[in-house]
């Protein structure tokens, strides 16, 4: 089984900082691109930002210059470095990856379980 295991969130005053990481385990054979969302009370789930396996990043406007994604290939985890937040960035955030597990020909999108990130004014 595949599974992806997020970590980081919490609570945190506006303007401070947390880093997220998300570990997918499991029978891997390889992981494509991955990614962060978050989702707020009573909105969409909204995309943050897209790693490559080959370190191509992009980011939604609302995060641009204030959250850094990073992966580590050899441990198969990506990280969402979080600076400056604000009260709008509270959320369940969510680590998504295109995995093909191992033995098997196509990718799947595959979701954690959510890590609530809650700042306060």
């Amino acid at each position: 089984q595949v599974q992806l295991v997020e970590s980081g969130g919490g609570l945190v005053q506006a303007g401070g900082s947390l880093r997220l990481s998300c570990a997918a385990s499991g029978r891997l054979g390889s992981i494509n691109a991955m990614a962060w969302y978050r989702q707020a009370p009573g909105k969409q789930r909204e995309l943050v930002a897209t790693i490559t396996s080959g370190g191509i990043t992009d980011y939604a406007d609302f995060v641009k210059g204030r959250f850094t994604i990073s992966r580590v290939n050899a441990k198969n985890t990506v990280y969402l470095q979080m600076n400056s937040l604000n009260p709008e960035d509270t959320a369940v955030y969510y680590c998504n990856a295109e995995i093909r597990p191992a033995g098997i020909l196509i990718y799947s999108d595959y979701w954690g379980q959510g890590t609530q990130v809650t700042v306060s004014s």
